[in-house]
């Protein structure tokens, strides 16, 4: 078997965090490398290098030899690793939302055709062949066996159809001999990402390698070849996957033993379901990929209320209308008063949060340092953590620094410090952050939209109890909507089911998993008869 790439004592440190340490390990052409850890075990830093991102330059490159193709390689920029012959899928998207499908797929590859200009003044002047570059997109996600339309603008696409357009954009290129995919499923839908599997071993088969990172540790043990494991920035394991459990593979990205299974259903508590801290009525929201059409909920206090769906069906849109980032129609009456739809500075102060699921785009001040982020929203809306002299406000940063490191130590944000800035944290760090930001103002209602995507079993545990502590000792109320349907059932009181833009059902959590299915695909008759 022709080895394509081996890396031998790969160490990178940011200052004094050493976050890779003698990282040794070789992949073959057309097998499947799985790599796992924890949120901040140096996954996406070993990729950084893999690909030449600048952030490692920058921050004084690394140490140790990797190889690729027989060569020793040394990327300084993501273009090396192109000519290469190696490919990424980020796990943050970096698709032009203005272009169309087809344009984004073929970025930078077009197919042109010549006229007079181009022959007389050379290939600069030839034209895009739109028709050619069609044939090109299809041809990519036909491979991949998902239907997108081409012609559609990216910006009307829903997650889990970008996250397919990311991936088609890189197989389109030429000579790709390596795909490093950083959780590619983590925004798909269950059937979505069994067809992005089975693309994937399709791939494999003609010969080019990947490189496989997921929290789904069920998709490790299903498609990869080999299963790598790195904790604390060493690697604890490089095995075959020949009778690998799940279970296994848990325990050795966390070291220790788990508390308990995310989806042993939480003890049930006593609720006054007449006591509505708000009320939802005709819900409209134009958000594109996750419309919401009618919807119709109350809002029991002091409960976790869970809402469930699948991708595009509207379930996203919910919260995002609520908040108003994005445009919305219909009545919220909070704590008997209606709210003002689309008036987002008056809804946080009415000690209300929310925790998007586009932490980089939404959520976070990705060049400010950590301590920052965590406290900007009860600065700005609640005018915590300032100082009053001589008629002037200043900020109290020792306060927000306290803050900080406080939640630092409660969610295990694995940092170099509270002045590190947030866009160098891990995305499971991220998410965190963003969590404490929710948090620190202290709501009484708090929507979290997707806390655990792209996150690992251990992370995804800390969050999970990080909310019902919330919930049960603050008394705060939680909606939390989620692509997770086990970790729903695990923590919620009650979980309303969205389809086609609707509630088609509130469900208990421990009922059966047929309900779920039914009301998930519209058969809400199914259920009722």
């Amino acid at each position: 078997m022709n080895t394509l790439l081996e890396l031998k004592k790969v160490s990178k440190s940011y200052g004094e965090n050493l976050v890779l340490k003698d990282v040794n390990f070789s992949l073959d052409s057309g097998k499947i490398l799985g790599l796992v850890g924890e949120n901040g075990a140096g996954k996406s830093t070993l990729m950084n290098i893999l690909f030449g991102m600048n952030v490692i330059q920058s921050t004084g490159g690394y140490k140790g030899e990797i190889y690729f193709d027989g060569q020793l390689i040394h990327f300084k920029s993501p273009i090396d690793a192109l000519k290469a012959g190696i490919g990424m899928v980020h796990q943050e998207f970096s698709l032009i939302p203005g272009f169309t499908v087809a344009e984004n797929i073929t970025l930078d590859m077009e197919k042109t055709k010549s006229g007079f200009a181009s022959k007389v003044l050379g290939k600069k002047m030839a034209t895009i062949d739109m028709e050619a570059n069609c044939h090109l997109a299809e041809k990519a996600l036909g491979t991949l066996d998902v239907k997108i339309d081409p012609h559609a603008y990216v910006s009307e696409m829903p997650v889990g159809h970008k996250q397919f357009i990311e991936i088609a954009r890189e197989i389109t290129r030429k000579d790709v001999k390596l795909l490093i995919m950083d959780e590619p499923t983590a925004v798909l839908t269950e059937s979505e990402a069994n067809s992005l599997m089975e693309a994937l071993k399709r791939l494999s088969d003609i010969g080019i390698a990947i490189i496989f990172i997921s929290h789904r540790l069920r998709e490790i043990t299903t498609i990869c070849d080999r299963v790598v494991v790195l904790r604390d920035g060493e690697i604890i394991e490089d095995r075959e996957n020949k009778n690998l459990s799940i279970e296994s593979i848990a325990g050795w990205m966390v070291g220790r033993q788990k508390k308990k299974n995310l989806s042993e259903k939480a003890s049930r508590k006593n609720l006054d379901e007449n006591n509505y801290l708000m009320e939802v009525e005709h819900l409209a929201v134009d958000m594109p990929g996750e419309a919401v059409y009618d919807v119709n909920l109350s809002i029991i206090k002091g409960e976790i209320l869970g809402i469930a769906g699948l991708a595009g069906q509207g379930k996203l849109g919910i919260p995002n209308g609520i908040l108003g980032s994005y445009p919305a129609q219909g009545k919220i009456r909070y704590k008997g008063k209606e709210l003002p739809l689309g008036d987002t500075l008056e809804i946080l102060k009415q000690k209300i949060a929310f925790v998007s699921e586009d932490r980089r785009g939404v959520g976070l001040l990705l060049e400010e340092p950590i301590f920052w982020n965590i406290s900007f929203n009860a600065m700005q809306v609640q005018e915590k953590f300032i100082q009053k002299r001589f008629g002037l406000k200043f900020r109290d940063e020792e306060a927000m620094r306290k803050l900080s490191e406080h939640y630092i130590q409660s969610l295990a944000i694995k940092t170099t410090g509270p002045d590190q800035k947030a866009g160098r944290l891990s995305g499971g760090n991220q998410q965190k952050v963003c969590l404490a930001k929710a948090f620190a103002m202290e709501p009484d209602l708090l929507f979290v939209s997707e806390p655990t995507r792209g996150i690992d079993i251990g992370a995804k545990e800390l969050v999970l109890e990080a909310l019902k502590k919330r919930n049960v000792e603050d008394g705060t109320t939680i909606v939390m909507v989620s692509s997770e349907l086990e970790e729903l059932r695990s923590i919620c009181d009650r979980i309303a089911v969205v389809c086609e833009g609707k509630i088609a059902g509130i469900l208990k959590p421990d009922d059966s998993p047929e309900k779920y299915g039914l009301l998930m695909s519209g058969e809400v008759e199914a259920i009722n008869g």
